[in-house]
């Protein structure tokens, strides 16, 4: 731009035109000009500290838009400002409405390009008392802060650090900070559950910075690879992940510009204090925290809260119903039982995945195994004694099912529908063995001989059979039925005619003496 206000004060000292062009580094038809046009307006050295050189180039040589703008209605900006904030709001909607209002109040509108040039000279008055140019509830920057926390080991004295996260909502600059043991998984991702939580909801995009807990491969900008837990984490709470760039903090500048501020207000505000647990300071953090984002701008008005509550809260996207539940991946190769291992637990699979490798995911509650992206089995965790079986039925063979479901009771109801004696002998069976299991395959044998000869005749063979002892087997029941035996049982006869006659005779009979 050029220097008007010092070739004024040079011209007031008297020097010729051209020494003034060589000091202001103008040309001397430049200076002609000005001197000229000063004169004609009256304006002459010394100025006031407010007229600059951008309001003295508007009075000496004023642009046709501002001359034509001194009789045409101008905008409201601070409304076309907080709209332009609103998602699928642009100029050109807000330049007609603009001459809907202009045609109702009889007043002459700004045609579109002046219309959009005073918006975009309010943007750079804005921008220079830090505006941040991101939608309200759109973004959130994370990080671990560079000076970790301290505690001190109860026990032993030690001093053992505590590492910050760090979150913060780009718009308002809101931060949440909490501190942790490590900087590993299973940290990474609860602070994330806990920092949405304290934000009381979720934004569209979520900018984390390079480490393996977020990105595993972002040598490429156009094709990263995240974590996969991050990415599962990211889908229960239905926002994008967009990692920083390797080595490009402007990124995500809320966040290390936080990370500092953050070192300052509560790592260093907390040194001369002492904690014996993560518990007291993380207490200790929030209440630093609370008295940080109610600290006024040192630039614009308000402070971090008042923005956040005003104007990104009510935008934020509602937290899912639960919590999302960290779990860890792991291989397994389904073996011939058709169970996996897990931690020394054992899990049924359908039995059609014998010898395939599946990917099982764990969490503290369930564990779920997939093939090939399907989710094909489900358990509840098992803990306690290592070697446990969790088994679902329908993930067992047609036969195995049918063993299955042999037991004891059932063998009694089957037996009692054929007959007394064929209960007693079916009792006598499951007692035969130290373990009831061993006697299940004699029950199946001695209950399905009903099918070849009958319920009748397997009846009167158990008959016969407790007529002799009070265990038979199953294969003493079979070689009675084999042999007819059931058919020819004297205790079913009826009485002869002499035993009739005499109730007293000798039943024995002469020839029993006559021997």
């Amino acid at each position: 731009m050029t220097k008007y206000r010092e070739i004024l004060r040079l011209a007031s000292l008297g020097l010729s035109q051209q020494s003034i062009a060589d000091s202001s580094g103008v040309s001397k038809k430049t200076v002609n000009r000005v001197l000229k046009r000063a004169k004609e307006l009256s304006i002459f050295w010394p100025l006031e500290a407010n007229e600059t050189d951008a309001v003295l180039s508007k009075k000496l040589f004023p642009t046709t838009q501002e001359q034509a703008s001194s009789t045409k209605r101008m905008p409201d900006f601070n409304y076309i400002q907080k709209e332009l904030l609103r998602n699928g709001v642009n100029r050109k909607l807000l330049w007609t409405e603009y001459l809907e209002e202009c045609r109702q109040s009889g007043d002459d509108p700004l045609m579109y390009s002046q219309f959009c040039y005073y918006i975009q000279q309010d943007e750079q008055k804005r921008r220079a008392t830090m505006h941040i140019n991101r939608k309200p509830g759109e973004q959130i920057e994370v990080d671990w802060a560079g000076d970790p926390a301290q505690i001190t080991d109860p026990d032993t004295g030690e001093i053992i650090p505590a590492f910050l996260f760090v979150g913060v909502m780009t718009y308002s600059q809101y931060p949440y900070v909490e501190a942790f043991i490590d900087e590993k998984q299973r940290a990474w991702i609860t602070a994330h559950v806990h920092m949405y939580e304290y934000f009381g909801g979720v934004t569209r995009i979520l900018v984390p910075d390079n480490t393996k807990t977020a990105v595993i491969h972002n040598n490429d900008w156009y094709n990263q690879e995240l974590n996969t837990i991050y990415h599962e984490m990211a889908e229960h709470y239905n926002t994008a992940i967009i990692p920083a760039r390797v080595r490009a903090p402007k990124d995500k500048p809320n966040a290390e510009g936080s990370v500092g501020v953050i070192s300052t207000w509560i790592t260093a505000a907390l040194r001369n204090e002492q904690f014996f647990s993560l518990a007291e300071l993380n207490q200790a953090i929030r209440k630093k925290l609370k008295a940080f984002v109610n600290r006024p701008f040192q630039k614009k008005e308000g402070t971090r809260y008042e923005i956040f509550r005003d104007e990104e809260l009510p935008l934020l996207a509602k937290l899912p119903a639960t919590p999302y539940e960290l779990a860890e991946w792991k291989q397994a190769t389904v073996q011939f039982n058709y169970h996996i291992s897990v931690d020394g637990m054992l899990y049924s699979v359908p039995y059609e995945f014998i010898k395939r490798k599946v990917d099982v995911r764990v969490s503290d509650t369930i564990i779920e195994i997939f093939y090939n992206l399907n989710r094909i089995a489900s358990h509840r965790r098992l803990f306690g004694r290592k070697g446990q079986y969790s088994t679902v039925t329908e993930h067992m063979p047609a036969d195995h099912q049918a063993y299955l479901e042999w037991n004891g009771d059932r063998f009694r109801k089957w037996a009692e529908r054929i007959g007394n004696n064929t209960c007693k002998v079916v009792n006598a069976i499951l007692a035969s063995q130290r373990v009831e299991q061993q006697s299940y395959r004699s029950c199946m044998g001695l209950l399905k001989l009903a099918d070849k000869y009958s319920d009748q005749r397997l009846e009167a063979a158990c008959r016969k059979a407790l007529s002799y002892t009070a265990s038979p087997s199953y294969k003493s029941i079979k070689n009675i039925l084999a042999a007819g035996q059931d058919k020819t049982d004297t205790e079913s006869q009826a009485p002869t005619a002499a035993s009739t006659q005499n109730n007293h005779a000798i039943t024995r009979g002469a020839d029993y003496y006559r021997r």
